[in-house]
């Protein structure tokens, strides 16, 4: 499935964001090769987190009483002041580190919208991210939701679904690699909440400014596209965890230890439509391929088990992700292994196990995901599990490949459910002055 979470759905083992006269290591790690410092601070980052006049909360003779904070502006944090580029060769939100709140949302063409108006909504939408990703307002009617925040590592990324292709005459354009997965034995899938003509992932690590966008790209949309369906997801707070290197999804699981790394060699032709003349279509030349599911997690099932069940399923010990072979998180695993008994250490039916690229011939995907909680139902069952998102140059050699493998008999399976699913082309960053898209739309 897309489920290769224990073993592969994290953030990419990249380094992260840091601003000017920040500590070297930064809150999860590192500096983002797409991420840089800001050069100043916008008029939203001007009255830093607190503001020039606002009030704290003091005790007087046992009363509460007001006090006036300090006349001058808090210089933002490194977390609000960490700003990723939307000019470049790729889009962001691919390679950046994994944000603490995101925001899916598909929408669909207008009736009558046809590849003028999808152009401008591109237009729109790529200068409305530039502005947003910089710390700057929106264009026209900013709703001051996030006016006193830094870019907080704000990414925007746009994609075309199947679907788009035909309401904008742009069949001929369509990549073959778009084609529309095939059904798995695990899918539940809700159609309402699936596909769309177009898709927009939003991330940040302050969840004011990821609303903040979401409401913006929601607005520019106008009269030329519909919201389709909309999700919502999170992730652990940079700096809440000592042991920043790999997340860990809801069912408490070390979450995307063989994620591939950008510092491989094959990590761009893994990843990204090659640039080199080869791109078919044209268009898409370093772009990648997004696959989309919401992945149900049963957890009141899945809490029934012992520890030694849990880690028996996923192949790892969930303490700190090393295989159940030995070693720690990033040692290779022990296949052969086995006990006094003769057993296998790792089983047969181990998440880990079938998911890992040599067990499915090379294929590789990089896993960048959010948790979600949508509530609980009548019964009290929560309604949780993982926004899966999956990026690859190919899909049918990425993510189909293994979701296959871990259908015929994934010990997992018995623990998730997907209801709903996506799978959209994501073109290659736009160029200072162009847009998102512009080389499908207006070539």
């Amino acid at each position: 499935m897309a489920e290769h979470r224990a073993d592969h759905t994290a953030e990419p083992s990249i380094p992260e964001a840091r601003t000017a006269g920040t500590p070297e290591t930064p809150p999860m790690g590192g500096v983002s090769e797409d991420t840089l410092p800001r050069e100043g601070l916008s008029r939203r980052a001007l009255l830093g987190t607190a503001g020039a006049t606002g009030l704290v909360l003091g005790a007087a003779g046992g009363a509460v009483g007001y006090a006036a904070a300090p006349a001058q502006a808090t210089p933002l944090t490194s977390l609000g002041a960490d700003q990723v580029m939307f000019h470049g060769k790729h889009q962001p939100g691919i390679t950046s580190p994994m944000q603490a709140r995101g925001h899916l949302v598909a929408f669909d063409l207008a009736a009558g919208a046809g590849r003028k108006e999808a152009a401008a909504l591109l237009r729109r939408w790529s200068e409305t991210a530039r502005r947003l990703m910089a710390g700057e307002p929106a264009r026209d009617g900013d709703t001051d939701v996030a006016r006193d925040a830094g870019p907080s590592s704000l990414t925007i990324t746009f994609g075309f679904g199947h679907s788009f292709f035909g309401r904008t005459g742009l069949e001929k354009q369509r990549p073959v690699a778009l084609d529309p997965l095939p059904a798995f034995s695990s899918d539940q899938l809700d159609r309402t909440r699936s596909d769309g003509d177009l898709w927009v992932q939003i991330g940040a690590n302050d969840a004011l400014v990821a609303f903040h966008a979401l409401r913006a790209i929601q607005k520019d949309a106008g009269s030329a596209a519909r919201v389709r369906w909309q999700m919502n997801g999170f992730n652990r707070s940079p700096g809440a965890t000592a042991h920043p290197m790999t997340a860990r999804n809801l069912m408490g699981q070390i979450d995307g230890t063989r994620n591939p790394k950008p510092t491989e060699p094959d990590f761009d032709r893994r990843i990204f439509v090659p640039e080199s003349g080869a791109a078919d279509p044209a268009w898409m030349a370093g772009g990648s391929y997004a696959v989309v599911r919401r992945i149900r997690m049963l957890l009141d099932d899945w809490e029934q088990l012992s520890l030694t069940e849990q880690e028996d399923v996923i192949g790892r010990r969930k303490s700190d992700g090393a295989p159940l072979s030995g070693g720690t998180e990033t040692t290779e695993m022990d296949l052969e292994k086995t006990d006094a008994e003769g057993n296998l250490v790792v089983p047969i039916n181990a998440h880990a196990r079938i998911s890992r690229p040599d067990q499915n011939g090379g294929a590789a995907m990089l896993r960048r995901p959010f948790s979600y909680h949508d509530g609980f139902d009548g019964d009290g069952v929560p309604d949780a599990g993982l926004l899966f998102i999956c990026w690859q140059a190919d899909p049918l050699r990425g993510f189909v490949t293994v979701q296959r493998k871990l259908d015929r008999g994934d010990a997992l399976s018995r623990f998730i459910r997907h209801e709903a699913s996506g799978l959209f082309a994501v073109p290659g960053g736009a160029a200072d002055g162009a847009y998102v898209g512009q080389g499908l739309l207006e070539g």
